[in-house]
């Protein structure tokens, strides 16, 4: 245990010292996985009257679902919503943020009969969680009804004519609600409030594309006589106010003390040991997988009979993580396999519905989740949160870690670190996890490969005018210059007006995904079986690939991008499948640049720009679960490529080959590793100043670029017109690189690991790799950036 730990087990909460001891009590004799324990007090409530303004039968309604006064917070975001104002509301997990715009939505819709609002949430799931605790406070007419793409056909015409509170979502909103807003004039007409749920989840690309989906949605209240007050409701986040004003377009005051009552809370940091029967590519150390150690400490939960909730980086590390916790759970008890289950996008909606209710009900103990359980579903009385991997924001950790004791009692968090540069980091510094001020998000309203998209839709909705343009940003006239020399948009004297008979809305990916879902089908059933992005699917189900659904696995037999089709078949092979992929990058428009000269000649050039990606899934590797690759199989798929932005850096060539001071002095084969090392570790580290996880971003490092004629290494944004995190990075590079360094330097493996320079998602299998030429490269770059 390192020297740094706050508290003993024995010290910690007793409910989440108790399921801590039971977790390490199945911990072989000589493992040693904690590197830090954490007590987080627990904290009283600060309870206040009902505002005077709160109609008699809606104090009622709340009263009997357990809300006999509400908390200080609550009020006074409601406060702000009731007078006009839009607000945010960024406090912690279950801190009650529903009630604060509750209350002034419903006051509303109960005192005025013809007024109307609108429920964004970035998941079909927490929309449906939200809609049941509204119907729930029973209360005559206030006709609250879902609108998304799991609302039946028959049920849609009613909703847009009869239903005054609507809960959909951005997709929906994009793509069935604004494109058709003749059909919803009475609601569009007496709009009161627009609620926006969880909206710290919109950043990036999807964040960006969200922002001006909010303007579209004013242009078109307006156009029909209302001006709807916002109300955002956000995990806790840096600079709420800002994010909140730029991600609606309208000034936003926050509320951010939270006053809710919180149970204390055990947080352990935990780190797998090292296999020593078993080294990884190029001999390199292993550590048991953070999937293999949280289905472990998941099964050791489910027996002591506490409902435990395991986030999981991926579709299918929920599912292996599920799977390996029932086989666990078999051995010990059978009676337990049944209660245990993954949860992730991509299921059907009946699937969705029959886990959320089971998870709800205490029918299930164990759940193994993406982060589609993250955002807001109300699911009370968790004992313990596993976190399998740094989730990439500060934000989304504690809003998992949140999870934990919803109902004020104690609980424990365990935070398992992948086999991963970052993750490393953190669980040996535990101040960057438990101290470090939580991050703003990040979008980007103004890129223009987002904002042409949505320009050509509010078009397509209403024709723009020079009035409407200030809300689409200064860039505006200049994306619409372009739309017109495109002949997507033609000038008229009145304004600029869409010039064909077909929408442009079912084109433009909100979530950045690559357009519609591929669909997995069993080949001899025709069952459907779930959905992947497209973007993803080369690598996820091509062919010969191993896709796992709800603990049965299946080996694809077939991928048609143009049909959008995945034929599999169920098989149980005894191994698994890697993607193998190539990838290439070229300087588009170089932004900034700025060179370093260093001290005796050559010189380090940092540089912000556009660049295009192509990349090309051509093969994967099966391998058995010791690690040995059976065999390389080739594919032929299509290239993609990304145009967006990327920060790099160029080392003259004289700097890593010569010796004495600020020289690397590598030998020339070593350039190649030393580079691709320092790239891997470094898109490792960028998620602790941007804010985004390594799957945002990509990289690419080589000993002579063909258009800077040196040694560069890229990092890049890894969604269309880039998201900002390449932006941060730039403006970063110095402390950024420094940890890159520091983290590498670090680890105890001789040659580099999954700790500190290998990646899970390199396309060339982690080779070449050089550790200590990466240390070298990033020396001379930041002696040379300070000199």
């Amino acid at each position: 245990m390192c020297e740094a730990r706050q508290v003993s087990v024995e010290a910690a909460t007793e409910r989440g010292g108790l399921l801590l001891g039971r977790v390490l009590a199945g911990v072989p004799s000589g493992e040693n996985p904690l590197t830090h324990v954490a007590e987080l007090p627990e904290r009283a409530a600060t309870v206040v009257p009902w505002p005077a303004w709160t109609p008699p039968p809606v104090r009622a309604a709340f009263t009997r679902c357990g809300v006999p006064e509400p908390w200080a917070h609550q009020i006074e975001a409601a406060e702000h919503a009731a007078a006009g104002r839009s607000v945010v509301i960024a406090t912690g997990t279950a801190s009650g943020k529903s009630l604060a715009y509750q209350l002034p939505v419903i006051t509303a819709l109960t005192e005025d009969t013809r007024a109307t609002a609108l429920y964004l949430s970035p998941t079909k799931a927490l929309g449906a969680d939200q809609l049941r605790a509204v119907r729930a406070l029973d209360l005559p007419d206030l006709r609250a009804a879902s609108f998304d793409g799991d609302t039946p056909l028959a049920e849609r015409d009613w909703v847009r004519a009869h239903a005054r509170w609507v809960f959909t979502n951005p997709d929906m909103l994009h793509r069935g609600v604004l494109p058709a807003h003749e059909r919803w004039t009475t609601f569009f007409r007496k709009l009161r409030y627009v609620v926006v749920d969880e909206c710290h989840s919109y950043r990036g690309v999807f964040g960006s594309h969200v922002a001006l989906l909010l303007r579209r949605l004013r242009r078109i209240a307006r156009r029909y006589g209302s001006d709807p007050v916002f109300v955002l409701a956000s995990a806790t986040v840096s600079d709420p106010a800002v994010s909140a004003s730029r991600l609606s377009g309208v000034d936003c005051v926050a509320v951010t003390e939270d006053t809710s009552p919180r149970g204390a809370r055990t947080v352990a940091l935990w780190e797998p040991p090292l296999l020593a029967d078993l080294a990884g590519e190029n001999g390199a150390p292993v550590r048991r997988s953070a999937g293999a150690e949280t289905a472990r400490i998941l099964a050791d939960l489910v027996i002591e009979g506490a409902r435990t909730l395991a986030f999981v980086r991926s579709r299918r590390g929920a599912e292996l993580t599920a799977m390996g916790a029932k086989r666990i759970l078999a051995e010990v008890d059978g009676d337990l396999v049944d209660r245990v289950a993954a949860y992730r996008a991509g299921f059907l909606p009946e699937e969705r519905r029959a886990l959320e209710n089971a998870l709800a009900s205490g029918d299930l103990l164990g759940v193994a989740s993406t982060n589609a359980l993250e955002l807001g579903v109300d699911i009370a009385g968790l004992d313990a949160v596993v976190v399998a991997g740094y989730p990439g924001t500060l934000a989304s950790f504690w809003q998992q870690a949140g999870r934990a004791g919803r109902a004020g009692d104690g609980s424990l968090v365990v935070f398992v670190a992948r086999d991963d540069p970052l993750d490393t980091y953190l669980v040996h510094n535990p101040s960057a996890v438990l101290d470090k001020p939580i991050e703003a998000t990040v979008t980007d309203p103004g890129n223009p490969y987002v904002l042409a998209p949505q320009l050509a839709c509010a078009a397509a909705e209403l024709p723009l005018t020079p009035d409407c343009l200030p809300a689409f940003g200064e860039t505006a006239p200049a994306v619409i210059a372009d739309l017109v020399a495109e002949g997507v948009l033609r000038k008229r004297p009145t304004g600029w007006y869409w010039t064909s008979r077909d929408r442009p809305h079912s084109a433009v990916d909100i979530r950045g995904s690559g357009g519609d879902q591929i669909a997995v089908v069993e080949a001899d059933s025709g069952r459907m079986l779930g959905t992947v992005n497209p973007g993803s699917a080369c690598a996820t189900v091509h062919q010969g690939a191993l896709y796992l659904h709800q603990g049965q696995s299946y080996v694809v037999d077939e991928l048609d991008l143009d049909s959008g089709l995945a034929l599999v078949h169920a098989e149980t092979p005894d191994w698994t499948t890697t993607p193998r992929e190539v990838v290439d990058i070229a300087i588009l428009d170089t932004v900034s640049a700025k060179t370093y000269p260093a001290r005796g000649g050559g010189e380090v050039t940092v540089c912000l720009g556009e660049v295009a990606v192509t990349s090309q899934v051509v093969g994967y590797l099966r391998r058995l679960p010791s690690g040995e690759v059976l065999d390389q199989i080739p594919l032929d798929l299509p290239e993609q490529t990304l145009r967006t932005r990327a920060v790099w850096y160029t080392v003259s060539e004289s700097l890593l080959t010569g010796r004495g001071i600020d020289r690397a002095g590598l030998d020339p084969a070593v350039i190649p590793g030393a580079l691709h090392a320092a790239e891997h570790a470094a898109i490792g580290l960028l998620p602790l100043f941007a804010t985004c996880d390594r799957w945002d971003i990509g990289g690419v490092s080589t000993a002579n670029h063909p258009d800077t004629g040196h040694p560069t290494v890229f990092v890049h944004d890894g969604h269309p017109g880039g998201a900002g995190f390449a932006d941060r990075g730039h403006a970063a590079l110095i402390p950024w690189l420094r940890a890159t360094r520091r983290a590498i330097a670090a680890c105890e493996c001789p040659a580099g690991c999954p700790s500190c320079v290998q990646s899970p998602k390199c396309g060339n299998g982690n080779d070449p790799l050089d550790k200590a030429g990466a240390v070298a490269v990033l020396t001379t770059v930041l002696n040379t950036l300070r000199t």
